[in-house]
């Protein structure tokens, strides 16, 4: 059993008379960690799934006495998959409401789905977290930093989904079954996206893109849709957490790109498995890309889960001049250089120094980055 980071942080949550709501990618491992949870509090708990058509009858269009007879004297209810029932959010309010002495949770992998349906009803009554695939720093947790810094470049490859991590020798096949049924399921059910052949036109488009800027001109001629299609599905990609956007930093120079982005995927195994390309590192062009797509992702999931709030970008000029990730915390910068290679050497532009002179920099490499992921 791998511990997971937001296991604590969700138990600090019990029982101060909000609903605990609990996102994440479809395979992430939210329904072992709210089994764990339930295990380890060793109170009574009712487990119930989103799926099930009676369960879905129970919760949707509930009352207060409904719901106190389907509780019983449960004092912890799960609800798996909410977003597969409708109305959720009144019957998660009136078990906020009503049953005080209950503690519910309810997880979902589709943020555009689940967000919409519980949003209004549960305002100021919940409390919401994010689960990840497995990080960095929960694999150093679990069996120590020598261990993981040795698959490192295996993680760069085959990324850390829970399933991927412990079926060790059967990677290829698992993260093809993956990629094709998670990341489709969710979007080709909502009712709006019709054409599945584009979405998988423009996700590997967006594989083929990492670490680079992104043109949604570009890509429309890429995939063959219009502009304000390709970002449509952008986004829905991204509330689905299969990819996440960064923006261009802009404040002082006239010729800073200031509405660019590049796009990252929440999964280095996921992107390699859209490319089939399993190569190891030594024979790919890409390394670098794999690299910054590791390294933000990880960043990411060490500042959640631990509360550090700020604004994440990249910046660029329109001479090309580059700084691959920046950091805006209480007003002040943070600046990372990427490197693969420990030995490589780089040269800060001046005129980003000249511009941003309090700006703390670093050089990110495999031989210094445990610290920049919180280990």
């Amino acid at each position: 059993m791998i511990s997971r980071t937001l296991e604590k942080l969700i138990h600090n949550d019990f029982f101060k008379k909000k609903a605990i709501i609990i996102y994440g990618p479809r395979q992430s491992g939210k329904t072992t960690l709210v089994k764990a949870l339930a295990d380890k509090v060793g109170i009574p708990y009712l487990y119930l799934v989103g799926d099930d058509m009676d369960v879905r009858e129970h919760l949707q269009d509930s009352t207060s006495a409904m719901l106190k007879k389907l509780i019983g004297n449960n004092k912890l209810v799960i609800i798996d998959e909410a977003q597969r029932i409708k109305n959720i959010g009144i019957s998660l309010k009136i078990i906020v409401d009503q049953l005080p002495d209950v503690q519910v949770i309810a997880t979902g992998s589709s943020a555009f789905e689940l967000a919409d349906i519980i949003t209004e009803p549960l305002t100021g009554r919940k409390f919401e977290h994010l689960l990840f695939p497995l990080s960095f720093h929960e694999m150093v947790n679990h069996h120590g930093l020598l261990e993981e810094q040795r698959l490192l470049e295996y993680r760069m490859i085959y990324g850390y989904y829970p399933e991927i991590v412990t079926g060790y020798g059967n990677e290829k096949r698992l993260l093809q079954l993956l990629s094709d049924s998670y990341l489709y399921k969710d979007l080709l059910a909502y009712e709006g996206l019709k054409k599945p052949m584009l979405l998988q036109k423009l996700l590997r488009a967006l594989a083929l893109q990492l670490g680079s800027e992104v043109s949604y001109n570009e890509l429309s001629l890429t995939v063959g849709a219009d502009k304000q299609t390709i970002e449509r599905y952008i986004d829905l990609l991204e509330k689905s957490f299969i990819v996440f956007r960064l923006n261009a930093f802009s404040r002082n120079i006239r010729n800073e790109l200031k509405k660019s982005r590049k796009v990252y995927f929440y999964d280095n195994g996921i992107r390699n498995a859209i490319v089939s390309n399993y190569s190891s590192l030594g024979l790919r062009t890409d390394t670098g890309a794999l690299w910054e797509n590791f390294l933000v992702s990880e960043r990411m999931k060490y500042l959640h889960y631990n509360f550090i709030h700020g604004n994440s970008y990249f910046w660029r000029t329109t001479q090309q001049q580059e700084i691959d990730y920046l950091e805006d915390r209480d007003g002040k910068l943070f600046a990372f250089e990427f490197k693969w290679n420990p030995k490589a050497k780089i040269k800060i532009p001046k005129t980003f120094t000249n511009a941003y002179p309090q700006c703390e920099f670093q050089l990110i490499t495999r031989d210094n980055f445990q610290q920049f992921l919180g280990v």
